[in-house]
């Protein structure tokens, strides 16, 4: 029988390898070695008289004792939160917030949020991508991020709340020599047979280049393969502009050297930005983000998308039915 007191921290390890099936991206997303986290599992196995994991050299699967003890981790670390959130959350404590990129629509929530609440600190964070961003949340080591909800797994989704900010207008970033660069808008027809970029091979962004897969499926536009995962402004500057291929962005995306940006349209392709957060959190500076995301979404018609817009139905779902 297990002990009655189960690390905590061996539970969030197991769960990190059982979402991902991979203990090099579960390490890195948990910030521990590769064999410190085998260390964990291993002991949690020992623990429980259980084998979690059926490892092989290429590919990591759960045992059914692994699946039986994933709803029963779940809940006692959505309980663990619940504890944190109902009597340790501090308002006085910073509140850490993931905008992914500065100077778009997060930024101008979070600029509106601090308005509401000077006697808060509200620190940004720009880490780039809410697939990462939602494992920080859940860990405790983010507090609110932004990003495409209905692209993160749903065992994921389900420990979340989700406040719905705005569809996004999709554009493309150019090379200012590329052919269509001097065009005022980009018709999504005229992009089929090219070759576009949107994060291919970043594990943080998943949810963006998944949400791109399906619209280059419908327009014949071609996926660009993996680039090097690149870490601040001028490292992403410099690798996409070696790369050379056009990029997916957003209409409000930060105005890079050597490059234009144009809107998408006929139709217009809408990436659904939503405010996420972990369940049971509460927190002076949370309340502050949603409100000014409610203000700006509705002096702005932030939530009415246009009449020729693209968007998948599962993420249209997710926007009008916040959870």
């Amino acid at each position: 029988m297990p002990a009655p007191d189960t690390d905590p921290r061996l539970l969030r390890a197991f769960l990190a390898v059982a979402e991902d099936l991979h203990f090099t991206r579960a390490a890195a997303r948990l910030y521990v070695a590769q064999q410190a986290l085998s260390r964990d599992i291993r002991r949690l196995e020992r623990e429980l008289g259980a084998e979690l994991f059926v490892r092989t050299t290429r590919q990591v699967s759960l045992t059914p004792e692994g699946e039986r003890l994933l709803p029963y981790a779940r809940r006692v670390l959505d309980a663990h939160a619940e504890l944190a959130a109902a009597f340790g959350e501090d308002p006085a404590r910073p509140l850490l917030v993931d905008l992914n990129s500065d100077g778009m629509t997060a930024s101008r929530v979070l600029e509106r949020a601090r308005e509401l609440v000077p006697e808060c600190e509200l620190m940004a964070r720009f880490e780039s991508g809410l697939t990462w961003a939602a494992a920080e949340i859940l860990a405790g080591r983010l507090d609110v991020s932004f990003g495409r909800a209905a692209g993160l797994a749903p065992e994921v989704r389900a420990r979340l709340s989700v406040q719905p900010v705005r569809y996004e207008p999709m554009a493309l970033m150019l090379p200012a020599s590329h052919p269509l660069a001097g065009r005022g808008a980009i018709t999504l027809s005229e992009l089929s047979g090219t070759t576009v970029y949107a994060g291919a091979g970043n594990e943080r962004t998943r949810e963006w280049t998944a949400l791109a897969a399906l619209l280059f499926a419908e327009w014949g536009i071609e996926l660009a393969p993996p680039v090097p995962l690149a870490v601040g402004v001028a490292e992403f500057q410099r690798v996409t502009a070696k790369g050379m291929h056009p990029m997916l962005a957003v209409v409000d995306f930060p105005p890079m050297p050597g490059t234009v940006l144009r809107p998408l349209v006929d139709p217009i392709p809408l990436s659904p930005l939503a405010l996420v957060w972990r369940k049971g959190m509460n927190h002076p500076g949370l309340d502050a983000l949603r409100t000014a995301a409610a203000e700006l979404a509705a002096a702005e018609g932030w939530m009415t998308p246009p009449c020729d817009a693209w968007l998948p139905e599962s993420d249209l779902s997710l926007m009008r039915n916040r959870s």
